[in-house]
């Protein structure tokens, strides 16, 4: 991997990740793929249209089915999806510790029972970085707790000193695993995560330990689960300045455009959310001057498209009142063109940044893309719930 910082303005920095499998321009945003599809019915073809660069696919999820193996044996994830880009795969643990509703966790790892057919099954860190090696992603996330954000300080303590012993374990792990001769991903990078809930010295100490690991880049994990924006944005302030600065930082499961906004001024280089699609898939659409519910009655007779400006396949083609007329008929179409139109609006705006911080005018552009937002102040707010982290629920 190399990684070169590009331009920086304060704290936002403007980066290029050259992987195995493709190069990343950074600030990006990842489109969430769970089950190596996302959800919405969007191919991967269709992906490359919408200006993708990495599909985040989830390994809990396709450990338990159809199988890391079985995946393995039909050439990894990549090739089963038939996505020649990158790919990072979260480690499976906030699964674990969100969707099993039975569960032990021990130093060794985890168990618990199955959310599909309810079988038993164990994760630990050699587990997770197994799984991800079948895989074959570009990316592999370290098997972490993720503590409420309100949990107290005596539990977060004990949970980020474990997961810190099981991010030693992923390391060595994954050497082992890249130095298989069978393996897909020699070249297979690990990101550790950062935890600690709202906890800044907590936060603090366990960046610093994991700083310490000379990993591939840095993950904050345990936000966008509870804690207020201004929460996530003072443990942004507090934790970043403590990770290695030539390595990136990737914000898990965060957010809506103005949170991207704010942790780009941060310091952050990845995001991932499922708000794209999940919002479309219930007729909310993403502009600058705020979100649209297509469902209801004002766009019955709009003729326009979802956004004037925008440039993708479902603005330039289709009218809100079609798109309307789908939504309220169940047609899929309907569904299929909202997605669309998230995902090519979340990568535009990480070009839009991109180019901005290349420029030098990155303050600028934020403010301005936040004012659009202050203007209808239900964008930040629409549809949010603690379990849409980064596919985290179905």
């Amino acid at each position: 991997m190399k990684y070169e910082i590009l331009t920086t303005e304060g704290r936002a920095k403007r980066a290029r990740m050259t992987t195995v499998h493709g190069v990343i321009e950074t600030p990006v945003f990842m489109n969430v793929g769970t089950a190596a599809a996302i959800k919405g019915g969007i191919s991967s073809p269709e992906l490359k249209d919408l200006h993708c660069q990495v599909e985040l696919c989830n390994t809990y999820h396709l450990h338990v089915r159809p199988g890391d193996r079985l995946i393995k044996d039909l050439g990894g994830v990549r090739k089963f999806m038939n996505w020649d880009g990158p790919v990072l795969t979260d480690s499976g643990g906030f699964q674990v510790f969100s969707l099993a509703k039975l569960r032990k966790i021990r130093e060794e790892g985890v168990n618990f029972h199955s959310h599909v057919d309810g079988r038993k099954i164990f994760m630990g860190p050699e587990e997770s970085m197994q799984i991800q090696s079948n895989l074959g992603s570009t990316i592999a996330m370290a098997f972490d707790e993720c503590p409420n954000s309100k949990a107290d300080r005596a539990y977060v303590e004990e949970s980020v000193d474990r997961t810190t012993r099981w991010l030693i374990r992923c390391k060595a792990e994954m050497e082992r695993l890249n130095a298989l001769p069978d393996t897909l991903n020699k070249e297979q990078l690990l990101f550790g995560i950062n935890q600690g809930a709202v906890f800044d010295d907590i936060r603090i100490r366990h960046a610093k330990d994991i700083a310490e690991l000379d990993l591939d880049g840095y993950a904050v994990g345990g936000l966008a689960v509870g804690e207020t924006h201004e929460e996530m944005y003072h443990v942004l302030d507090e934790v970043v300045p403590h990770l290695p600065k030539e390595k990136p930082v990737y914000l898990m499961g965060v957010g809506t455009p103005a949170n991207i906004l704010e942790a780009v001024g941060r310091g952050v280089d990845f995001f991932d959310c499922v708000y794209p699609s999940r919002n479309g898939r219930h007729g909310h659409v993403y502009t600058d001057s705020g979100h649209l519910n297509l469902f209801n009655a004002q766009f019955e007779r709009d003729l326009s498209p979802i956004d004037e400006k925008c440039g993708c396949p479902a603005c330039r083609n289709h009218s809100r009142a079609y798109i309307r007329h789908l939504l309220k008929s169940g047609e899929i179409l309907g569904m299929r063109l909202c997605v669309i139109h998230n995902l090519w609006y979340y990568n535009h705006l990480m070009e839009e940044i991109r180019s901005a911080l290349s420029e030098g005018r990155f303050a600028a552009f934020k403010a301005e893309k936040l004012a659009g937002f202050m203007e209808h102040p239900l964008h930040n707010t629409v549809m949010q719930t603690s379990s849409l982290r980064h596919g985290g629920s179905k």
